[in-house]
């Protein structure tokens, strides 16, 4: 397979800034790709060896297009993840001032992030959304539109200038992006890992989630996301993309995995890999009865119930 990692393009996004804080993206060669689907189907296809996409954002939540292409398809698997702080800049060509900006454009994610700022300061412009930050800017530069929301640092590159910098609704907002690619054995856990799956119910009942909750919290496993998408079969038909602590090895988390794969009418294993927001040691405290050593020792005292020790 080619060594190299597709990512959202074109140059100058977000993602390629992301993708460029992994140590081994200095020795890839980077491809651009015009969409979240293009750069996952690029794995598919083995042109590439993995995809660097946005998947979720601390305003919006999950990023519907990457859960989406992760739901539907052939099985991916999500290797590392980068958490990226995000501000905007107001790109437009040189000579443009506030007061000629009629239009702007940025991809659809940034929308919620800038539309307070966007109300305040340029109420009559009109949104037109753009496969990528970066690929807005590009639009500004043929003339497409007059501004563009970007990272600064894509002013230079596409030959536009920062009108405005800083610009955000919330502070300290973050993205964050995952590197995703053919399924394989999943990394050694580190002891600060997160285990991402999409379930899908047997059956619509009163309790339905509760029950595949349920699997989760009666092993004490705190969940980091949870997000309802259509199945497209019909409305109130969903699937629930889920993060949850803990890696697959864990004996808490590959239990709860098992009471899903029974419950469930489908269970799509993601990946369980190292957190980016903490380090090893700075993980939570197993709450009691949840440790593998008491997984271990629970599965040890049965073994002797089975054998007529019940001591």
């Amino acid at each position: 397979m080619p060594a190299s990692y597709a990512y959202l393009g074109p140059e100058g996004t977000f993602t390629e800034v992301a993708l460029r804080t992994l140590p081994e993206a200095a020795t890839r060669e980077l491809l651009p790709y015009v969409s979240v689907q293009s750069a996952l189907d690029a794995v598919r296809t083995g042109e590439a060896e993995a995809a660097f996409v946005p998947i979720e954002n601390s305003v919006e939540g999950g990023i519907t297009t990457t859960l989406d292409e992760l739901v539907a398809g052939e099985p991916l698997m999500i290797y590392r993840e980068v958490l990226l702080s995000i501000t905007f800049a107001l790109l437009v060509r040189p000579g443009t001032q506030l007061s000629d900006i009629k239009t702007v454009t940025a991809h659809p994610a940034a929308q919620p992030q800038v539309r307070n700022w966007l109300r305040a300061n340029l109420p009559d412009a009109v949104w037109e959304s753009a496969a990528s930050n970066a690929d807005g800017a590009r639009l500004v530069q043929e003339g497409r539109y007059d501004a563009a929301f970007a990272g600064e640092f894509a002013a230079a590159r596409y030959g536009l200038r920062a009108l405005e910098t800083g610009i955000h609704d919330a502070e300290n907002a973050q993205t964050r992006f995952v590197l995703v690619g053919r399924p394989a054995r999943p990394a050694a856990p580190t002891g600060a890992d997160k285990t991402s799956v999409v379930l899908w119910q047997r059956d619509d009942h009163p309790g339905a989630l509760r029950d595949l909750l349920g699997e989760f919290a009666t092993r004490g496993i705190n969940l980091m996301l949870l997000q309802s998408r259509p199945t497209g079969a019909g409305i109130g038909n969903y699937c629930f993309c889920i993060d949850a602590e803990g890696h697959i090895s864990d004996r808490r988390v590959a239990e709860a995995l098992m009471g899903l794969k029974r419950i469930c009418l489908q269970v799509r294993f993601l990946g369980s890999y190292p957190r980016a927001d903490i380090r090893p040691g700075q993980e939570r405290t197993a709450l009691p009865g949840t440790s593998d050593q008491e997984f271990l020792a629970a599965s040890d005292w049965v073994a002797r119930c089975q054998d007529g020790r019940f001591q």
